[in-house]
């Protein structure tokens, strides 16, 4: 018997609201990325209008750091579903689990060098291979590994290296030559300009040692995941509501209070590091508790059922997310790189979710899936076909 994708009746709602809401958050936040000269500035000290600085803090804290825990918490829910459907039937998922990782690697490659260097899908399959071999331990060790592993960088954070730094105040983050580059490659320049900077880019994006950070801040999250998942966490939210209700009550406050602390206080490295890496997580997990509450709500689902759409082409419409962004900012499209405030890069990412959404409503009326992920299907079980 072979291995078969999910299909539509097994979808869960709830995932793929929280996917299309996750696809939101991740666009608000690549926004910068798309008109501003990341990641040679200091966004924190880079606006100096007060209109711009309001939006800078509210994105920090609200979006900012919460939205790639959720996302691979969803990541590792998802691929954890599919172990667990593969195990029901009594087959070997492994195969199957590896060649769809590294379908996802190469459609991040191609992402990264041809369209945008901010790519995350390689290191999300990065991680997803150390995931995959995790997946037979119990979910109460998945969800201890998790937590080690992220603890580990913590301690070694807070207390060797915050040992010397952490207590001074942030200092003005800007490398002038590399923005003036990027500025012009993007900017001013043509197509081959912005290849050769996105290269440039991509070599800090992707250098060692992001992915060494990668085991740490990205593959915990996608062990919770995948322990929640194989604890039916959101397919049982009804019988959980408590233990929802509490997650969400305690994410929202303590994740909101502690993105909020270099505001509130003076801004050091202390209190960025934890805005960042523990405020981020923690209020991911309370926008996941109360996504997954509302949804207990009959009317909601359907209310919110756009995203639902746009979740369920989640790396089609990331991709698109990239394409449309860098054609508004780029100077082979319209050219507003550097030219637009902090609000309007929010409006122009509204108006992109809007776009998608209609776009999904169509693209569905017709077909199951988006494009790209009826070509990583066909890729990753044509290639089991293949070597059978």
């Amino acid at each position: 018997m072979n291995l078969k994708p999910t299909m539509l009746q097994e979808r869960i709602a709830t995932l793929d609201i929280l996917r299309g809401m996750s696809l939101l958050g991740i666009l608000l936040v690549n926004m910068y990325a798309f008109y501003l000269p990341m990641p040679h500035i200091d966004l924190g000290s880079w606006f100096t209008t007060p209109s711009d600085i309001v939006w800078q803090q509210n994105l920090d804290i609200y979006v900012q750091s919460s939205f790639y825990p959720l996302f691979s918490m969803l990541f590792g829910y998802g691929l954890a579903m599919q172990w667990q459907k593969a195990q029901s039937r009594e087959q070997n998922f492994y195969g199957t689990g590896l060649r769809r990782l590294s379908v996802l690697f190469m459609f991040g490659l191609a992402h990264a060098v041809l369209i945008w260097w901010g790519d995350i899908l390689m290191m999300y399959a990065f991680c997803g291979i150390f995931l995959l071999l995790l997946l037979r331990l119990q979910p109460i060790w998945l969800l201890l590994t998790g937590i080690i592993i992220n603890g580990l960088m913590h301690v070694f954070m807070l207390f060797v290296v915050g040992y010397i730094s952490f207590n001074t105040e942030v200092d003005t983050y800007l490398n002038i030559t590399d923005v003036e580059k990027a500025i012009t490659a993007y900017g001013t320049g043509s197509w081959v300009d912005a290849f050769l900077q996105r290269l440039s880019d991509l070599s800090v994006q992707a250098g060692i040692g992001m992915w060494i950070a990668s085991l740490f801040m990205v593959l915990p999250f996608m062990l919770m995941g995948a322990a929640a998942s194989k604890w039916h966490l959101v397919e049982r939210a009804k019988e959980l509501k408590w233990l929802w209700l509490a997650l969400t009550i305690v994410g929202l406050a303590a994740g909101i209070f502690l993105k909020s602390t270099p505001i509130l206080y003076s801004r050091t490295y202390l209190l960025d590091y934890i805005k960042v890496y523990i405020g981020g997580p923690i209020l991911s997990i309370g926008y996941i508790g109360l996504i997954v509450l509302l949804c207990l709500l009959p009317v909601v689902p359907k209310l919110l059922s756009p995203f639902a759409k746009i979740g369920r082409m989640s790396l089609t419409m990331y991709i698109l997310q990239s394409i449309i962004g860098t054609c508004i900012f780029y100077q082979y499209g319209l050219g507003w790189y550097g030219k637009v405030s902090v609000a309007t890069g929010v409006l122009i990412a509204l108006g992109i979710i809007v776009a998608q959404m209609i776009l999904a409503e169509i693209w569905l009326t017709k077909w199951k899936q988006g494009p790209l992920e009826a070509l990583w299907r066909k890729l990753t079980y044509k290639a089991k076909t293949e070597s059978s």
